[in-house]
């Protein structure tokens, strides 16, 4: 009433009142507290804000509230477990989508509902409903980003007096620094909002494709493929890009490049070409818009080996400037760049080949065989430059693969030693390379069970690399271990709508769905993951034990024998026969797995003892695994096939001892 009354004395006097931007709120009654504070926070700041309290005995519900969601100009929508679950907060936020002015905030960490996740979500969680903080600027910024330029002459947002007021220009141009500047952000509210940049909106997504091999020899594809990697991690770290993962980014070699970007949803394409002559390295590059095929930008590069990196630097400068030109400033497009474009790397140009080397041998992932030839390319970088933190960080990653494939339980402890302190040495030469704290947060993890130690490396890396597929699929594994079960989920499935195309990827949520007891998802991510690579190692293990827990024996068999890798085919051969009544063939894949691993299967040996229905033998392994740290251990406190053994006190005290 108090509105109309103003406008009609504007009127009269000629004055021309804006009026004041309109915020509809749509929540749960169960989060009535939380929804008055922001509520609260935007009528301080000058909105008009509509929430079902303002209904009064006499309304009609839905034409009232119907009328206030179609004249609002941004459409809060507060999301939550009770929330995502209520047809009216999906039914207003369907609406908010429509119009193209939504803003979507977690009050409790949830992730938004199928259907709402292209939307940046913030989360409030540990808000308390100051004003002035980081999360009710991020509130203001998005609201106002979503209602329009606050200097339009025909509606205005009065400006907020929060500490000394000064309207909203500081806090936009905080949105507009993305993940750079939300860093300080905790835990999930970090990963969500500074995924993609800042709550205001604003990314371009794109894809690198591998550079085509122009040498006329097919041996040197290593170096066409690891100059268009290295050109996609620069170009990930920037908050205003949204890059496909390495992996997705790929696939399909040969096909239609187009087809390739429809297939991993992104707007542009990074394409080129390498060729080589003496000391001489031509690359050619162009930068490709989908929609209608607009070449954005190209150029060709004729330098020596040893100006390869500025030509990276050119490349990854120009193609940030041309994609992020119309929604930001130039100093917003090359955010990042100078900072980090150098992080943890090498200008030795005999260092880079052979990380280049390495990393084409890391990519392979056939085996123990082709992470010691990626090893000694790592160590032969290093050699090189002995300040390459990269590479040291490679370094530890080959060591931590080397001992989870190796057979021999007294070289596992060594490896996993050297691995700790290759990583330690990255990051003491550059902390801020996610890489570094990753590897360091797998072997402390892995090789020592030291979960408490590991946890601050992940987090790290997690916010170091927010836009990174590969390093959020690691972090979200290790919090599957541990009970963070739905972060990890909630994480996972964003991994994979940024790496649609990635088998690791998928075997990543088949085994945090299988922590989680949904079988299904299990089966169903797993298959996807070998549709991708027929040959990925563990897959059909996941499937085997999923359908072992649905009792669906003969399936599960068929699973565990078409799995490549011994350890795991015997495991689930031993429980599998044994279900079905065969103890003779039962009892010869344990002793065939004995024979082969020895101690470097206790873990295992408890897997199938606990099937077996022999409690104190699988107590009794599980105990010698714990000592000898066997990285099986992490799979104890979720792991279904230990299932017989959940309320034994015995285990209870064992699972007490994993440093959390």
């Amino acid at each position: 009433m108090g509105t109309n009354a103003d406008a009609e004395g504007a009127e009269q006097s000629g004055a021309a009142t804006p009026r004041r931007r309109r915020v509809f709120l749509s929540y749960t009654r169960p989060e009535i507290d939380h929804a008055q504070r922001v509520i609260r926070l935007l009528e301080g700041a000058g909105y008009e804000v509509w929430w079902d309290g303002l209904l009064t005995g006499g309304d009609t519900y839905l034409p009232t509230t119907e009328a206030a969601l179609e004249g609002a100009d941004c459409i809060v929508v507060l999301w939550s477990e009770t929330a995502v679950e209520s047809h009216w907060v999906r039914d207003e936020a369907q609406r908010g989508r429509e119009r193209g002015c939504l803003v979507p905030l977690s009050l409790d960490g949830t992730m938004a509902p199928l259907g709402f996740r292209q939307f940046q979500l913030i989360d409030i969680s540990g808000w308390k409903g100051k004003p002035g903080t980081p999360h009710a600027e991020s509130i203001l910024a998005a609201v106002a980003a979503q209602c329009g330029d606050a200097s339009d002459d025909s509606v205005a947002v009065a400006p907020h007096a929060f500490e000394g007021g000064g309207g909203l220009s500081s806090t936009r141009r905080n949105a507009v620094l993305g993940a750079a500047g939300i860093l300080g952000l905790a835990g999930l509210g970090a990963w969500q909002v500074g995924l993609f940049g800042g709550p205001s909106g604003g990314s371009v997504s794109m894809a690198v494709l591998p550079f085509a091999n122009l040498t006329g020899d097919p041996e040197q594809k290593w170096f066409s493929d690891g100059i268009s990697g290295e050109l996609r991690g620069v170009l990930a770290r920037n908050p205003r890009l949204q890059v496909s993962a390495p992996t997705s980014s790929a696939m399909g070699e040969g096909d239609d490049d187009f087809a390739i970007a429809r297939a991993l949803g992104v707007e542009n394409i990074l394409r080129g070409s390498v060729q080589l002559a003496d000391d001489t390295v031509r690359i050619s590059a162009e930068l490709v818009q989908i929609r209608d095929g607009l070449l954005l930008w190209s150029n060709r590069f004729d330098r020596t080996f040893a100006d390869v990196f500025a030509v990276q630097t050119e490349i990854a400068e120009k193609v940030a400037l041309s994609l992020i030109a119309e929604i930001a400033s130039e100093d917003d497009a090359l955010l990042s760049l100078d900072e980090q474009s150098g992080v943890g790397g090498t200008e030795n140009i005999v260092a880079y080949e052979a990380y280049l080397r390495g990393l084409a041998f890391f990519d392979l992932s056939a085996g123990i065989d082709t992470d010691r030839a990626a090893l000694a390319q790592f160590d032969a970088a290093i050699a090189a430059d002995p300040l390459y933190a990269a590479a040291y960080a490679m370094r530890a990653n080959m060591l931590a693969g080397v001992a989870n494939a190796t057979s021999d339980a007294s070289e596992i402890a060594a490896l996993y030693d050297q691995s700790i302190a290759a990583a330690e040495r990255a990051i003491e030469i550059e902390p801020k390379l996610a890489k570094g704290h990753l590897a360091l947060g797998f072997a402390l993890n892995n090789g020592r069970l030291d979960r408490a130690a590991a946890y601050p490396h992940f987090q790290s890396a997690q916010q170091l690399s927010p836009g990174d597929a590969d390093t959020q699929r690691s972090v979200a594994i290790f919090y599957a271990y541990g009970e963070q079960q739905a972060l990890a989920t909630e994480m996972i499935d964003r991994v994979l709508e940024l790496d649609p195309l990635n088998a690791r990827a998928f075997r990543t949520a088949g085994f945090i769905g299988l922590f989680a007891r949904d079988y299904d998802a299990v089966i169903a991510r797993m298959e996807r993951a070998l549709e991708l690579n027929p040959e990925l190692a563990s897959a059909q293990f996941a499937i085997g034990n999923a359908r072992f827990m649905q009792a669906d024996y003969a399936a599960a068999l068929e699973a565990f024998e078409a799995e490549t890798v011994p350890l795991f085919s015997q495991v689930g051969s031993a429980i599998t026969h044994f279900k079905l009544g065969n103890q003779a063939a039962a009892q010869q894949a344990f002793d065939a797995m004995t024979a082969q691993y020895g101690d470097a299967g206790l873990y295992q040996q408890a897997q199938i003892h606990a099937q077996w229905g022999d409690f104190d033998a699988a107590i009794r392994e599980l105990e010698q695994a714990l000592a000898k740290s066997d990285p099986g251990m992490l799979f104890a406190p979720n792991d279904p096939l230990l299932d017989p053994l959940r309320g034994d006190p015995r285990l209870t005290r064992l699972l007490s001892q994993l440093s959390s």
